[in-house]
């Protein structure tokens, strides 16, 4: 029986098959889950409907779900993110997939409506697309979900906001929030791989240039720390105090967007929040400057702005887009202002996605077995689930850690006086 989709090209699946294998090769907790997924078969006859960038690391998870049980269909996160020989290959193994590289906003929308038209009982969501048209345009939708995922910082933000407002629908495991997500796949994973689209972009020296990081949580710290790496002169701007002061004590200069604005050489946006880089800073940017953001939605820098300030921009390298503002000065726009490493590079390293979808497959677990004792509300990823995932990562790497004698958890456990 046919598998229903709409992608590019069904032909670049074994193209894509090659490029999934590359991946899991790199991800032995994935692995592990799956096999025993295969035995157990969890996810039985739960329709799931994910969506996230469409590459080979969320092919991994896909065939993990489906190993599980799971009748799953998966649309993009991002329009530019979508690997299309990837998606080709999950149709040829039997999954329903809506996504295709570059696709307008119209097809992107119909293609969530695509994923969640069989009614899905867990919604998996990275920006929180699915679970916010479900709370609006489509709650004739809505009445089978049991409960839903959510990869990233955005999405959680949203789903946080309807929680306050108190029309969140069903329970939502925040996997962002996890530890083996947030402190690797943020940090390492967002690091590495918004440099690598940036140089991919624009083939530039980052030694001895000034690089500008907007924001300074988990991913704001992985690319400032990579960005010093490659011999960049890292400038940090904020609007929380303690993060701050967390930038300046790890060696960084810490000064407003305002002031920053003049200095820089490379902008990049991590701050989850609207209009971050504005017109008043493009206007005050040296020529030739880098403008590239790495936040989930392009809102963070205001690009209705730039536009208005350069019309006449030119598509000078794939992925980079010259802006001459009136007096001649150049702007470069990294990948349209979306997801500069998503849509300019291949996104994470597998390594790092391999514990991020290791915490989405064990979450789904818990909410399909355990959504009954969920209250309806925004929830951390259960400790077991996190402590398992390390357990199985540091296994996959071959390293062993002390455990704790009889003594030293009495110690811990007990009164002891002091002298």
């Amino acid at each position: 029986m046919p598998v229903h989709h709409d992608i590019t090209d069904l032909t670049l699946a074994a193209r894509g098959r090659d490029r999934i294998a590359w991946a899991e090769r790199a991800m032995p907790v994935l692995a592990a889950i799956r096999e025993r997924f295969t035995r157990t078969r969890p996810l039985a006859g739960a329709r799931v409907a994910a969506c996230l960038h469409v590459t080979a690391e969320t092919a991994a998870l896909m065939r993990t779900l489906a190993a599980g049980g799971a009748d799953v269909r998966l649309c993009a996160s991002n329009p530019l993110s979508t690997q299309d020989d990837v998606a080709a290959a999950l149709v040829d193994d039997g999954i329903a997939v809506f996504a295709r590289a570059g696709e307008d906003r119209t097809t992107y929308f119909q293609h969530l409506g695509a994923a969640l038209a069989h009614r899905p009982q867990l919604v998996m969501d990275d920006g929180a697309d699915l679970a916010t048209l479900l709370h609006t345009a489509r709650t004739d939708l809505a009445a089978s979900v049991i409960g839903g995922t959510e990869e990233t910082t955005t999405g959680v933000t949203r789903l946080r906001a309807m929680a306050r407002e108190g029309v969140l629908r069903w329970p939502v495991i925040a996997v962002n929030d996890a530890a083996t997500k947030h402190m690797f796949d943020n940090r390492h994973g967002t690091g590495q791989s918004t440099i690598d689209g940036l140089l991919r972009a624009t083939n530039r020296l980052l030694a001895g240039a000034t690089f500008v990081v907007c924001g300074y949580g988990w991913c704001g710290r992985g690319l400032a720390t990579r960005a010093a790496g490659m011999g960049a002169r890292v400038i940090v701007t904020e609007v929380d105090p303690l993060r701050a002061l967390e930038a300046v004590m790890d060696g960084y200069q810490v000064m407003p967007i305002a002031a920053a604005a003049a200095l820089g050489d490379f902008f990049c946006t991590v701050a989850g929040n609207a209009g971050v880089i504005r017109r008043e800073h493009f206007l005050a940017m040296k020529d030739g400057a880098v403008v590239a953001n790495a936040g989930h939605f392009d809102v963070e820098l205001d690009l209705a702005a730039l536009r208005a300030l350069a019309p006449a921009a030119r598509r000078i390298r794939p992925h980079l887009d010259e802006h001459t503002l009136p007096d001649g000065r150049r702007i470069y726009l990294v990948a349209e202002g979306r997801l500069a490493n998503l849509a300019a590079a291949e996104g994470h390293p597998a390594d790092v996605m391999d514990m991020s979808f290791a915490d989405q497959a064990l979450s789904a677990e818990h909410v399909i077995t355990s959504h009954r004792d969920l209250a309806v509300a925004v929830h951390s990823v259960p400790r077991t689930i996190d402590r398992e995932v390390v357990r199985l990562k540091l296994r996959a790497l071959g390293v062993v850690i002390d455990e704790l004698t009889d003594d030293q958890r009495t110690y811990l456990t007990g009164w002891h006086a002091g002298t």
